[in-house]
Parts: structure tokens; C-alpha cells; sequence
């Protein structure tokens, strides 16, 4: 199994698709290192892959800031010795309609959902380029696929990891170093992230579609290991998941 004894990275490990993630991948003998901004959550999370037999190890960071996401690599590196697939998962979806002028959560949904990956990017190139392979995978969102009223702001950040992760893809085929991409768009996938949207009727109207199709973060989890499972020199780089019975 390819995911055996692979250091994977993961960025928004506290919950969600991160934690899911974290869990599958370390039964299946990956060494996984958690990110996320709440030591709480992660410290249990470690606690609990160990008590089952997994590898893995936390740090508290915060994407937003471009040190934290280098001394999670450091960290990976520090623990395991080496760093093989990346996963950024962090994400914020404070969605409303531009009309609300939520200014603020415009900025964070940028500083998370692009600056959030671009410093990932960041920190792991160095590492990947020089090894001459690695896997970098994104959650994005079918928000980055297809537009709708109130996920304007939102959308335009999954947009934009769309097309990071796809020009990361073609440079590194034409550079030859052999670092893999996949990018996810999950659709109602049970998480945090309505949690963050203050605009009443927006919350509203996500919570009650949410209520009625979601489904959980081990259906993404599954997703992940996947694309990781594939050979070295196979790439599957898009996947689109969500409820079968959601029309999105």
C-alpha cells in the first residue's frame, strides 16, 4: 500500500475532513503531523492515533501566518525524518451577499482560503523540489466550481486554488520534479464551516440545505487516501464529492 510509512502533513486537522483524514490515513499506516490553531483538539486527536496503534504528532499554527506553516514542515521533518504528501485543508466560508458589505470576512476568506495555501505552498516547495517528489493536495470547494448567490467572496478563493494547484501541476511536469496534485470540491460535507457565517439568512438557508443532504468528512477522507494510494508515476488531480442525493 502506498500510504504505508508516508509523513502526510495536515492543515486544518482539528475537526472536520482534517481530523477524518488524519484518522484513516494513520490506520492505514501513514505517520500523519497536525495543524490546526487549537491545541485542545489536536492534542486529543494525537492522543487517540496513538492509543490505536498510528504515528503522529501536532503543532499549533495558524496558515495566515507564513512561519507557522514552515515550522509545521520543520516539525514533520523533525519527527519523521522526511515529508511525502501535504494536505491544506484549512478553510473559513463566512458566506453573504456582497450587498451585506461583510468587508472583514471578505479579507479573512482571502487570508485563509488563498494566502492559507499559498503559504503552504510555500514551505513545502523547497522540501519537494530538492527530494524531487511529493503530493500536494487542496480542499477547494464545488464553490470553485460553479457560482452562487452569497458564496461570491467564497467562491472566488476556491477558484483561485483551483488554478494554483493546476498550474503547480503543469510547472512541476515541465521542471521534472515529480511533485503530485489533487484538488477536492466537496459539496454538503458535515464540518465547522457554517459555523462562521454571521449574515442571518444565509446561515439559514445553508443550515437547512446542510440539514437535509450532508454527509460526513470520512466520505472526503476516503477521497484522500486515493489519490495518495496511486502510483508514484499516476497523478489524479481532481475530485468532485458530494451527496448523491444533493444536486449542488
Amino acid at each position: 500500500m502506498a500510504i504505508e510509512d508516508k509523513v502526510v502533513i495536515i492543515t486544518g486537522a482539528s475537526s472536520g475532513i482534517g481530523e477524518a483524514t488524519a484518522k484513516l490515513l494513520a490506520s492505514k499506516g501513514a505517520k500523519v503531523v497536525l495543524g490546526a490553531r487549537r491545541e485542545e483538539n489536536l492534542k486529543a486527536l494525537a492522543e487517540k492515533i496513538k492509543n490505536e496503534g498510528g504515528e503522529a504528532t501536532y503543532k499549533v499554527m495558524d496558515v495566515v501566518n507564513p512561519e507557522d506553516n514552515d515550522a509545521l514542515v520543520n516539525a514533520a521533518k523533525d519527527t519523521f525524518g522526511k515529508v511525502d504528501v501535504i494536505f491544506l485543508n484549512a478553510g473559513l466560508m463566512p458566506n453573504s451577499p456582497l450587498s451585506a458589505l461583510k468587508t472583514d470576512e471578505w479579507n479573512s476568506m482571502v487570508d485563509v482560503n488563498i494566502k492559507g495555501v499559498l503559504n503552504g505552498i510555500a514551505a513545502i516547495l523547497p522540501t519537494f523540489i530538492e527530494q524531487k517528489s511529493g503530493h500536494v493536495i487542496t480542499t477547494s470547494s464545488v464553490a470553485g466550481l460553479k457560482a452562487y448567490p452569497g458564496g461570491a467572496v467564497y467562491g472566488a478563493t476556491k477558484w483561485a486554488v483551483r488554478d494554483l494547484m493546476e498550474v503547480l501541476r503543469m510547472e512541476s511536469a515541465q521542471e521534472g520534479t515529480n511533485i503530485r496534485t489533487a484538488t477536492i470540491y466537496p459539496a454538503a460535507i458535515k464540518s465547522e464551516l457554517l459555523e462562521t457565517i454571521s449574515d442571518e439568512q444565509t446561515a439559514k438557508d445553508a443550515n437547512a440545505m446542510y440539514n437535509q443532504y450532508e454527509i460526513g468528512p470520512d466520505r472526503v477522507a476516503n477521497v484522500v487516501a486515493l489519490a495518495i494510494d496511486q502510483p508514484e508515476d499516476t497523478n489524479v488531480n481532481e475530485f468532485t464529492i458530494g451527496p448523491t442525493t444533493q444536486p449542488w
